[in-house]
């Protein structure tokens, strides 16, 4: 295999293309694949609702540890490979973004084991601190046992969408995890319930679902990657280096501290709004669950903004490389803080769709009078950290992070000390997600960017 360099081909489309029409283009895909993924966790919940409360209380004790799981293989260790495919493919070094994709399959295989072998040995223990116990932790360990020793599939699909998205594939990764998710949604409900010929299995039957659509998932984006006309095909055989493991561990590792934080963060202010009352509780709740459903716009324009930030950072290009990044900020702070900006003046839209009691719609709307405005920095930070790591420069964007945290933690120890009331929480939120947001902005602008020599 010969390296193909600049000279030789032409550029990559995404080095010469429009920015913004392109960033909307490629943003689409993306968009359908997470609002498919959100459809699986609407369903699945639905599903072990209707099995009573012990099986709901068993999943939640492992949904937050499947979403670390997914947010670390997809945005942090995903972004990591996106980032040196990307790099790569820029310089012109085809077989160099080859052999990333080789040394990311490595790394995802081994993340993957590592998630299995420590949740097998100390799930129980873990499921029992977080408060599980009897029935509840019998369930929440059957559950995890299944969903966890298909870890390394759910690793493996998502380095494999990340080496293809890197290269600026986003229609393959996102029809295949619209394909997964009506695997998902189907099989685990048949499995769930006994739907014609299936076994009725419970909340066995909905991990068996994750763990058959991760498989799936896993087995045809490998496919995708060994096809003749893949532009970054995986090859099986080959040398493992070093030098590429650091390309992308020095990108991917200090992304890992992301989801930690975002969890971190939500943990923090859950357990500050509880000291609040219930009715501020359930506010918080209420308000909190939109910015999750807003998240896959920001994570779709910001995913699309990566491997051109990277394309471009590869052939030299820096202020490309930042116009794309500023770019990816504004349509993501944009169309973020225009839904914040309408929910914010009329939160009945939302509130009323999860609670008649008058307490709760009323915290509920107190959040979002003072957090909706600020929902544009939330997608201006979001956007700029994915823009970060294709230019391989994160640093920023993760004490950005750091500091978001801080400000809550520190926060809301003063309220509560100072018996201060439930809007001064939520002040409290909106300064985090602006703290987030000016911070990221600052280090994009203040951090020097530009290509690092290759070492081969």
């Amino acid at each position: 295999m010969t390296q193909t360099t600049g000279d030789a081909t032409p550029p990559h489309p995404l080095l010469v293309a429009p920015v913004a029409p392109t960033l909307a283009k490629l943003a689409a895909p993306n968009l359908l694949g997470m609002l498919a993924t959100t459809a699986v966790s609407i369903a699945e919940t639905a599903y072990i609702g209707r099995l009573g409360a012990e099986p709901l209380a068993a999943a939640a004790l492992v949904f937050p540890l499947v979403m670390l799981m997914g947010m670390m293989s997809a945005g942090a260790m995903g972004g990591g490979v996106s980032s040196a495919v990307s790099r790569a493919l820029g310089a012109g070094a085809t077989d160099r973004a080859e052999a990333l994709a080789r040394h990311g399959a490595i790394i995802g295989l081994g993340l993957g084991l590592f998630f299995s072998v420590v949740l097998s040995l100390f799930g129980r223990g873990l499921f029992s601190v977080l408060g599980g116990d009897g029935e509840t932790l019998r369930q929440a360990v059957i559950y995890s046992n299944i969903v966890f020793a298909f870890a390394a599939a759910i690793w493996l699909s998502n380095i494999f969408a990340s080496v293809l998205r890197g290269s600026g594939d986003m229609v393959g990764p996102s029809a295949t995890m619209m394909a997964g998710a009506v695997l998902q949604i189907l099989l685990g409900g048949a499995l769930c319930f006994g739907w014609g010929p299936a076994p009725r299995l419970g909340i066995v039957g909905v991990g068996l679902g994750q763990a058959a659509s991760a498989t799936f998932m896993a087995v045809a984006l490998f496919l995708l990657l060994r096809r003749s006309k893949a532009r970054v095909r995986l090859h099986l055989s080959g040398p493992f280096t070093r030098v590429h493991f650091e390309d992308i561990l020095k990108v991917g590792l200090p992304a890992m501290l992301s989801p930690i934080q975002t969890v971190g963060t939500v943990l923090v202010i859950t357990a500050i709004a509880a000291r609040f009352g219930v009715h501020t509780l359930a506010g918080y709740g209420i308000g909190s669950r939109l910015e999750f459903l807003l998240v896959p716009i920001a994570f779709s324009v910001g995913v699309a903004s990566l491997p051109m930030v990277g394309l471009a950072i590869g052939a030299g290009d820096v202020a490309r490389a930042r116009k794309v990044a500023w770019t990816a900020g504004a349509m993501a702070g944009g169309a973020l803080g225009v839904l914040g900006m309408v929910l914010g003046l009329f939160p009945e839209i939302w509130v009323t769709l999860f609670t008649r009691d008058p307490e709760v719609r009323a915290a509920g709307a107190l959040y979002l009078h003072f957090v909706g405005p600020c929902f544009a920095f939330f997608g201006l930070g979001l956007a700029l950290y994915f823009s970060s790591q294709g230019a391989g420069r994160i640093m920023g964007p993760l004490l950005a992070g750091t500091a978001r945290l801080a400000v809550v933690a520190i926060g809301g120890v003063i309220l509560v000390k100072t018996q201060a009331p439930a809007w001064a929480l939520f002040a409290l939120v909106a300064l985090g997600l602006v703290v987030m947001g000016a911070t990221t902005a600052a280090a994009v602008a203040l951090t020097p960017w530009g290509p690092r020599p290759m070492r081969t």
